[in-house]
């Protein structure tokens, strides 16, 4: 199990602004090692309850909530990761858990106890949590991602575009899911994220941006557009 703690701020940008804020990182941090030329892809599957509470909490804004999710970076990974982020104040608590291609195709089906096989505490909480309040699949979120990384105070400082998602099928291991898109193409999510402060060079090359707060999640925005979209 890995446990992250960290502050984490959202902007909406325009994607020629982004290219240019995208290469100013470039030159002051370092790329994340999976980034590639054109970044890499990042499927999850977000649980929620069965009245959607992890939905209406991020809506309303409450100070404590949670999002459930099981997170993989190819249909063909033999692997995904459990992820549970916790807002706390001000900052993000998430804890992950790696599970195999097969436990993670169980857990898609709704067999949580397979998360009793691993001996990790919080594969137990996931297990009693998402059972007491009856968790279910409720949507798959896609997009493109670059990143970029500090070592100074676990800085971390992404690029999401291009991001898409589908309420009708949850196997994010399949190669073709039909997905419809929940941003416009040409807006790319900004995310800092760090722990304690930030460093007044990163601060520097983000703060010259053009760009606006933003506090949707990519669940909730996938959630609110799905409901509206007409093919």
């Amino acid at each position: 199990m890995v446990e992250v703690l960290r502050q984490e701020k959202k902007y909406l940008l325009p994607l020629p602004e982004a290219r240019r804020l995208s290469g100013r990182l470039q030159a002051v941090m370092l790329q994340d090692s999976h980034n590639g030329p054109r970044g890499y892809r990042i499927r999850s599957l977000y649980f929620d309850t069965l009245d959607d509470r992890d939905f209406a909490d991020k809506v309303d804004g409450l100070e404590l909530r949670r999002k459930i999710r099981l997170r993989c970076y190819d249909p063909n990974s033999d692997f995904a990761v459990l992820e549970m982020k916790q807002k706390q104040g001000q900052y993000q608590k998430k804890r992950s858990l790696r599970m195999s291609r097969e436990d993670a195709k169980r857990l898609i089906r709704g067999d949580y106890e397979i998360m009793l096989r691993h001996d990790e505490p919080f594969a137990k909480e996931c297990y009693g949590l998402m059972n007491t309040l009856c968790y279910r699949p409720k949507a798959v979120v896609e997009y493109k991602r670059q990143a970029f990384i500090a070592r100074e105070n676990r800085i971390r400082v992404t690029l999401d575009s291009d991001i898409i998602a589908t309420e009708a099928n949850f196997d994010i291991f399949s190669p073709e899911l039909l997905q419809y898109p929940v941003l416009d193409p040409f807006q790319v999510v900004l995310e800092v994220k760090y722990n304690g402060f930030l460093l007044s060079y990163i601060k520097k090359a983000v703060s010259t941006a053009d760009r606006s707060e933003f506090s949707v999640s990519k669940y909730c925005l996938a959630r609110s557009v799905g409901h509206h979209y007409d093919p």
